[in-house]
């Protein structure tokens, strides 16, 4: 098998095999003679998909608030499994029991001889029917602790972990204090995390103009862009560990299940120590400009028109009180199948979850929508005769908006089933936004995701989504992004090495999160004439439907080389030093992609000609298997339920993604210097990358049998 990796291929080859052809006429995987058939079958397929049926079930998904554990998300889950049987799928409800928020009472008040209570729900509109619905909550952030502080107020900007520690070297002390930060630079949950570490008695967070208000445009109703009571809701765990507090790496089968594990007591946990809660800058306003220390510093300066102090001085006391009840409840995934006809256990899923912590209409329900008009659309052509090679799952996952608890137990519970039969995992939370077209990806599947792009029109043009996503610049491609954190698709990369991809028509949603993330913000702000919802449900049914019914699937081993060199080059550079000239790295990544190039050639060979190798299923079985090379079974050395050494989530900011997390985290707590860590996280990539070199020298093998 070796003999071939020797084969070198020089730089600008390497390179250039990155830019796979976009020919709508060859499809990467398929057989020149299969390729006509995949085709007609995606035309056919558009024809089926409706923007009638994606408004239905978009008006029937979000036409009540439907946080996870309630009735209403209970009415949802059984909609969409509803829709799935009577769309011909088999159907299955996967239930969970997970400590879960709700939202309880919360009151912030400005002391004083004239008490004023703090607004904390938002407006309603004469425009907006659905702004007065008698199911709309206040803005609350889910895992609050309860308890009810007075005091003076300090300003923490975005409540970043450098924030405070430039408040530290500022000499302002937290401690017994309300913090108040802004939205954004991080997730809210480590602003609170921060908080508590700083001292601070409560947590009050809102969202300021200058980054999603009047600053930007004009403010709802008239326009998208937050008013001054928009509030952002949302959940603030930031535990060690993805899904339900209560069983870390567990599933949470259901309290009368045989098999349901033993729980933390809620004292166990990491969960916040102290009350946090979420208001509109109108709210904040008020606090604002009541605050008479020394200014901010200029970067910390809003959009409100007072200037931002950082202190609130004795004169300014506010009482933030917080009730909110933890409890175990039920919550439910729901999956439908269609059952491939040659390979029936080697899965592709779509995902996205049903929760909302008010409607929904745009996140997450848009890609609910979106994948019912597809299964629908998918249905038809069944009914015509038509049936997937390999099996195409759909999952709808619950309580997402908590921790991804939902996904995450799913994966905990079958994991070891989920790495040794899935192909690839598609993500559509909050999918159908807007008109531009957006992908993260894992690596492998950056080929796929263009190609596919080649073979579907925008529907506000006559170009292909890859010539509106390529754009009018000198761009020789789209770029396409990581995935770090923030929705379903983290237990299967992160903790399964699961190759994943989040796609989606995108717009702004200043609204996220908020009573106004309904159906008349939708249909007037994103997509009166539901357009986008059909066109990403025939994208989703093209690319899924290609890795089902290809001969070869269509990862592309050079894309994952090209990305590991500039992950190297990346860490270099904020590393400020070359730290990998201990390590055969770069000269392995090198090897990875000459041999992957060769793999380009030998695959174009088979694909244009005659030829079946008598093991083609060999050669699936090692590209399904590919992608776990990067799992590392002890898990990470900082988190260790994430597993993958190609990439994580920020542990410090929450969303974004690290390349190479493990030389990452090495260059953030000054471990480089380290010579035993770093001979360590030396070998262990080593491993990770000849396994990725002999499972393509393998592939070229069978292809040449």
């Amino acid at each position: 098998m070796t003999r071939y990796i020797i084969i070198l291929i020089p730089p600008v080859l390497f390179l250039a095999l990155t830019n796979t052809s976009l020919n709508a006429q060859n499809i990467w995987g398929f057989k020149d003679s299969r390729v006509g058939d995949q085709l007609k079958f995606e035309e056919q397929l558009a024809e089926k998909l409706q923007s009638e049926t994606f408004a239905e079930h978009l008006y029937e998904l979000t036409k009540k608030p439907h946080i996870a554990g309630t009735e209403n998300s209970a009415r949802v889950i059984e909609y969409i499994a509803e829709t799935m049987e009577n769309a011909g799928l088999k159907v299955k409800l996967h239930p969970y029991d997970v400590l879960l928020g709700e939202p309880g009472e919360i009151n912030i008040t400005i002391e004083g001889d004239r008490p004023i209570r703090l607004q904390n729900k938002e407006n309603e509109f004469e425009e907006d029917p659905w702004s007065s619905h008698p199911d709309l909550t206040h803005g609350w952030n889910a895992y609050s602790a309860s308890g009810k502080v007075t005091a003076e107020v300090v300003y923490v900007n975005y409540g970043r972990m450098e924030d405070f520690e430039e408040l530290k070297e500022m000499g302002i002390d937290l401690s017994g204090k309300l913090a108040l930060a802004r939205y954004g630079g991080n997730f809210r949950g480590f602003k609170a995390k921060y908080a508590e570490e700083a001292g601070a008695a409560g947590l009050i967070i809102f969202t300021d103009p200058h980054d999603s208000g009047f600053k930007r445009g004009e403010v709802y109703p008239d326009g998208r862009y937050n008013d001054e009571s928009a509030i952002q809701r949302g959940s603030l765990l930031t535990l060690e560990y993805y899904g339900d507090p209560l069983t870390p790496f567990e599933p949470a089968l259901p309290l009368d299940h045989p098999d349901s594990p033993e729980r933390l007591d809620i004292e166990d946990t990491d969960l916040p120590r102290i009350p946090v809660a979420p208001i509109g800058y109108g709210a904040a306003e008020k606090m604002l400009e009541r605050m008479t220390g020394d200014p901010a510093p200029d970067p910390w300066q809003g959009g409100l028109d007072l200037t931002y102090a950082i202190e609130g001085g004795s004169d300014l006391i506010v009482t933030l009180e917080v009730n909110q009840p933890l409890e175990i409840k039920r919550i439910k995934n729901i999956t439908g199948k269609i059952t491939g006809s040659e390979h029936p256990d080697e899965w592709i899923i779509l995902g996205c979850h049903h929760d909302a912590w008010t409607f929904g209409s745009a996140d997450p329900n848009s890609g609910t929508a979106m994948l019912l008009t597809l299964i629908e659309g998918l249905s038809e052509m069944m009914q015509d005769g038509w049936q997937p090679r390999r099996s195409l799952i759909f999952a709808h996952w619950d309580a997402e908006e908590f921790g991804l608890i939902g996904a995450s137990e799913w994966v905990e519970h079958h994991l070891e089933a989920l790495m040794d039969k899935t192909v690839m995992y598609l993500n559509a939370d909050m999918s159908v936004t807007g008109p531009n077209f957006r992908a993260a990806s894992t690596p492998s599947l950056h080929s796929a995701i263009m190609e596919a792009s080649t073979a579907v029109i925008h529907p506000d043009t006559q170009l292909t989504l890859y010539d509106y996503w390529l754009g009018d610049g000198d761009r020789q491609e789209p770029g396409i992004g990581r995935l770090g954190s923030g929705s379903d698709f983290v237990p299967f990369i992160h903790r399964a090495g699961i190759p994943s991809a989040q796609i989606s028509m995108s717009g702004r949603v200043p609204v996220y999160h908020s009573n106004f993330d309904n159906l008349h913000f939708y249909e007037t702000f994103i997509d009166p004439d539901y357009k986008y919802g059909p066109t990403l449900a025939h994208y989703y049914g093209v690319l899924s439907t290609r890795f089902a019914n290809a001969d070869v699937l269509p990862f592309d081993p050079v894309r994952t080389a090209a990305a590991l060199k500039g992950m190297e080059e990346e860490l270099a550079e904020i590393a400020g030093e070359e730290i990998f000239d201990n390590s055969n790295f770069g000269e392995l990544i090198n090897l990875f992609g000459e041999t992957g190039g060769y793999y380009h050639s030998v695959l174009r060979d088979f694909t244009s000609g005659n030829h079946t190798p008598p093991n083609l299923a060999a050669v699936n079985r090692i590209l399904l298997q590919m992608e776990r090379n990067f799992i590392v079974e002890e898990g990470l050395e900082f988190r260790p339920w994430l597993r993958n050494l190609a990439v994580s989530p920020d542990p410090f900011r929450g969303y974004a993604a690290w390349a190479l997390p493990l030389y990452r985290y090495s260059i953030e707590k000054d471990l480089l210097d380290d010579v035993v860590h770093m001979h360590q996280v030396h070998q262990i990539h080593t491993e990770m990358l000849m396994g990725h070199v002999r499972d393509i020298s393998a592939l070229i093998d069978l292809l040449l049998q």
